[in-house]
């Protein structure tokens, strides 16, 4: 039996990672339109780690600009952690110049969105990262 694209999206826990109040709201608020509804958000990498050992994550959106713990260091926190190693990375940010793309890969990250963007595209990016982890 064949499990559709749209149950697997519903049953993800994401976590997203923003210092943005408006931007968490925008983004719990397209994973919902999307069909996602377990969703878990932090201000920050520091918190956002806190999270990951509370709750089991299929995948992490985060920015790279934060206060107390950025997007970059949280990922390379994140990637040293061997049980933590498997969960793909989605950078959502504004920073879209091709040194910081590269950058980000080079961190492990596994797919990269600018801002601003569509529902379409945070769907499309969240089932192909997602998917290739199954």
């Amino acid at each position: 039996m064949e499990v559709k694209k749209e149950d697997q999206q519903q049953n993800l826990t994401v976590l997203f990672v923003d210092d943005s109040l408006t931007m968490r709201r925008i983004i719990k608020n397209l994973l919902k339109n999307i069909g996602i509804e377990n969703s878990i958000e932090a201000e920050h990498g520091a918190e956002a780690l806190v999270l990951l050992e509370d709750h089991n994550v299929d995948i992490v959106l985060t920015d790279w600009n934060m206060p107390v713990m950025n997007g970059e260091d949280f990922i390379k926190m994140v990637r040293r952690i061997p049980k933590f190693r498997h969960i793909p990375f989605l950078m959502i940010t504004t920073r879209g110049m091709r040194e910081d793309v590269l950058k980000a890969i080079s961190l492990g990250i596994n797919g990269y969105i600018t801002k601003p963007f569509s529902a379409q595209l945070l769907k499309d990016k969240i089932y192909s990262l997602v998917s290739m982890n199954r």
